[in-house]
């Protein structure tokens, strides 16, 4: 047993380490040329994009910021009238409380099904998990009818509309409803790994819940927190489907993607523009996800062993 352990060593170490190595490497690389390209191309007038490849500037190096100061503060076409920088800032308002909503109300549910034992808490937990498999797209009518016209059983009204459709609220409902059921999940493992010991010893110091939740689980939780608020914050970031259907066609409100779909223009003409837009879009998204990175595969595995 051991001989034939011995023999499988060195190809399992080839496979796992510099075979692995190259794979990756080579994955990356190709992962990222058309990001560069991307990225060279904002860089580049639109007469250099259309006469050469954005690799010929390793011959010609030639950049300006022209495409960068039409998207943000317009310019130039129809579509860029007014530049992206009032939809920035209504993509910060929309992301920002959607994400602290359904991480404060996932870590407090969580914490009660892990620790606050009670008659069909388990049920409860596999029931909430159970909602991930709802496709988001069948909910979308059915609560944006909610918003504007409450539910009627006949001619009898039993919930009165919500009125906040085309409001800031109005998206960020439902981006924290969808985002339950997986946050309470992930929340739920990790704080259920927890050292029961230490629970049992804040209980004979006199500690409720409350006191425990705010002094212990909290703390011991940041890994898990910060690895569900990058997710949490990527998808409302990059979410067009769920602020279309709920801004209700209002400008004042509508997100940075929301522009970004109309900067090519009725013709795509003005897909030069749209190189810079991307990037600038994709600024914020990039600060989150390095200054929370070393909690994020610290977070997504605690809780899978003991």
């Amino acid at each position: 047993m051991a001989a034939q352990l011995s023999n499988h060593t060195p190809g399992r170490k080839i496979f796992s380490s510099r075979f692995a190595t190259i794979v990756v490497s080579i994955i990356t690389v190709l992962w990222t040329i058309p990001t560069l390209g991307l990225f060279i191309s904002s860089f580049r007038t639109g007469e250099d994009i259309y006469a050469t490849g954005w690799w010929h500037v390793f011959v010609e190096p030639k950049f300006t910021l022209a495409n960068y100061r039409e998207v943000l503060f317009g310019g130039g076409s129809e579509s860029l009238s007014d530049g992206i920088l009032p939809y920035f800032i209504n993509s910060v308002v929309i992301t920002i409380p959607a994400v602290i909503f359904p991480l404060v109300l996932a870590t407090m549910a969580a914490y009660c099904l892990a620790w606050v034992r009670f008659r069909g808490s388990d049920f409860l937990f596999f029931f909430i998990f159970a909602l991930q498999v709802v496709p988001l797209q069948m909910s979308l009518v059915p609560i944006l009818q909610l918003f504007t016209s409450g539910v009627h059983i006949g001619s009898v009204q039993v919930i009165p509309a919500l009125g906040v459709a085309g409001k800031f609220a109005g998206i960020w409902l439902p981006h924290t409803m969808f985002a339950l059921p997986l946050a309470i999940y992930l929340l739920h493992n990790f704080i259920a790994s927890l050292p029961r010991e230490l629970m049992e010893a804040a209980h004979v110091d006199g500690a409720n819940h409350f006191k425990i939740f705010r002094m212990i689980v909290l703390p011991l939780s940041i890994p898990a927190i910060a690895a569900f608020a990058i997710f949490q914050f990527l998808w409302v970031w990059n979410d067009l489907l769920v602020a279309l259907t709920f801004a209700s066609g209002t400008q004042e409100i509508a997100p940075i993607n929301v522009k970004l779909a109309s900067l090519v223009g009725q013709y795509g003409s003005g897909w030069t523009s749209l190189t810079a837009g991307a990037f600038i879009t994709i600024a914020l998204p990039l600060v989150v996800f390095f200054s929370l990175q070393r909690y994020f595969v610290r977070g997504l595995l605690a809780g899978s062993v003991k």
